[in-house]
């Protein structure tokens, strides 16, 4: 199996690369981890299909007869010279390619606080899913928590299923989110979008400069406590939502020798003008290069697609439309930056690695994240570290370490089809 331009991901980022490179004739391979096409922006489930723009893309994708998508397909292994080894539900094998598109996206950023581990307490992006995937929410009260305009969009996914939204709890300060809101107006479509959203969820309690300090329960979650400056509030609910904005995936980039750079706090795949890594043929695009939103993970996947054809003049029409929402993502991330406070909300008995069940006292006590996993096996579970990893450099000032192969867990077949040592 084997491609002139393999994309993965098939979020926005991905699909509209694939678009552009199916329409010059190019054989292409979309590998995606979930069973329908969308990301998470443009999600589907049973009750959620795609519209507008999203069914436009998925439709176009699917019409190509150059484009093979592999859904619920994972990339395992990158084994270099061209080559990826990914596994789906019933086997492991490789895939080739010429040129190599990473749009792997972004993923919510978890900080530990006591109660954190409940059930019934998810992320604002992991509540979204669960939902349009048919989990009932019809009469729950939920919080939704933590930081950023995601915030809004898990709360009105949750309304329309007929959850009561108890409370919008924002870290950032209430100027920060007016300046930010005013700055709307650079850009039309976010601001139309903000104002539905505001009117849909207008009966809704917003919070600004407040967090989360514990989630509270006996079995299950039944009440969180949310501290606004000096002001300690109980509010009942159900359900919390709660992450604190987005980091890059960058997990594959890094695999294949990509070079990664802190870039707002956080790490992201480092790309010039034409969505180019440091790697030959290889490309990437979307918020694996940085946070930014949809409408600028869209065009940075044409950019990279028009590159990776070689059609630069093409690419080089898009840099405007680039520029104007990379302006946005750095009003977002100056807005939305987190609050230093945040680094303390663990307790010394709060757990920090769920998978190794290490709690923070446990972790802190060492000098680096190296250290900390070599004697606590903290971030050696399942996650490998995405979830406690980035919790631990933010909170304790670590530097992040990249992941080994295998991503995720695999079976033992898919590993046995490396054929040469890695």
């Amino acid at each position: 199996m084997n491609f002139d331009i393999l994309i993965i991901g098939a979020g926005p980022t991905g699909l509209r690369a694939a678009g552009v490179a199916a329409q010059a004739g190019a054989k292409v391979g979309i590998v995606d981890d979930n069973a329908l096409p969308g990301g998470q922006i443009w999600r589907q489930g049973p009750q959620h299909r795609a519209k507008g723009r999203a069914q436009e893309a998925i439709d176009a994708m699917r019409r190509a007869a150059n484009v093979t998508y592999l859904s619920g397909t994972r990339v395992v292994q990158a084994l270099g010279a061209g080559q990826l080894l990914v596994e789906d539900a019933t086997r492991g094998f490789t895939i080739g390619y010429g040129k190599l598109i990473v749009a792997t996206g972004a993923r919510e950023r978890f900080l530990p606080y006591p109660g954190w581990t409940l059930p019934g307490v998810t992320g604002a992006g992991g509540l979204q899913a669960l939902v349009k995937g048919g989990m009932p929410v019809r009469g729950e009260r939920i919080v939704i928590a933590g930081s950023g305009p995601l915030l809004w969009a898990a709360a009105v996914t949750a309304r329309e299923q007929g959850a009561q939204v108890a409370a919008i709890v924002e870290q950032a300060p209430a100027h920060a989110v007016r300046q930010f809101a005013a700055s709307l107006v650079h850009t039309p479509a976010k601001l139309m979008q903000a104002a539905r959203m505001r009117f849909d969820l207008r009966a809704t309690p917003y919070l600004c400069g407040a967090h989360v300090s514990a989630a509270e329960g006996d079995t299950k979650l039944s009440h969180v406590m949310v501290r606004q400056g000096e002001k300690h509030t109980r509010i009942d609910c159900d359900r919390l939502a709660c992450a604190f904005g987005l980091v890059p995936n960058t997990s594959v980039g890094a695999a294949l020798g990509c070079r990664i750079a802190e870039s707002n706090d956080v790490n992201a795949i480092v790309v010039d003008e034409w969505q180019a890594s440091s790697q030959t043929d290889i490309y990437a695009a979307g918020e694996c290069t940085g946070v930014g939103g949809m409408e600028l993970s869209a065009v940075e996947g044409r950019i990279a697609a028009y590159a990776a054809l070689g059609d630069r003049a093409q690419a080089q029409a898009l840099f405007a439309e680039r520029e104007r929402y990379r302006r946005f993502a750095a009003r977002l991330h100056a807005a939305f930056a987190l609050a230093p406070q945040l680094r303390g909300l663990a307790t010394p008995e709060t757990i920090l690695c769920r998978c190794e069940d290490v709690r923070f006292e446990q972790a802190a006590q060492h000098r680096s994240w190296r250290d900390a996993k070599l004697h606590t096996r903290c971030g050696m579970g399942p996650c490998q570290g995405k979830i406690c990893g980035e919790a631990a450099a933010f909170c304790l000032g670590w530097a992040r370490n990249g992941q080994r192969p295998p991503f995720s867990p695999a079976r033992i077949g898919t590993l046995m089809e490396v054929q040469t040592p890695v």
